[in-house]
């Protein structure tokens, strides 16, 4: 999820059709969130091409949107939590692999 504060918003359309709007987000930020860990990741000036957009809404800062039992990391430990998320993941595909023969289905 990645977002701007209002100001920070400009929308560039083209003129061959309104659906391709791209979007520059100043000061943008993404928040990680791995299993209770939570980390917001500065992005600064972010541009998104207009395809991928579909829907653009105003985030309120006010309100705490996370549960409360998330736990705010630094951007260093979040990275080592998703280093050992994928290692798990791929842990586990690779024992699925392996028991194939057993054809539990």
């Amino acid at each position: 999820m990645s977002w701007a504060g209002p100001e920070d918003v400009y929308l560039s359309t083209s003129l061959a059709s309104y659906l391709d709007t791209n979007a520059v987000l100043e000061e943008a930020c993404e928040r990680v969130i791995v299993g209770d860990l939570y980390c917001d990741i500065t992005l600064g000036l972010y541009i998104i091409r207009g395809e991928n957009v579909v829907l653009i809404g105003e985030l309120d800062l006010e309100r705490e949107e996370l549960p409360p039992h998330m736990t705010r990391v630094s951007e260093a430990e979040i990275k080592r939590a998703q280093k050992a998320e994928r290692e798990a993941t791929d842990l586990k595909g690779s024992m699925r692999k392996r028991m194939e023969f057993l054809d539990l289905d």
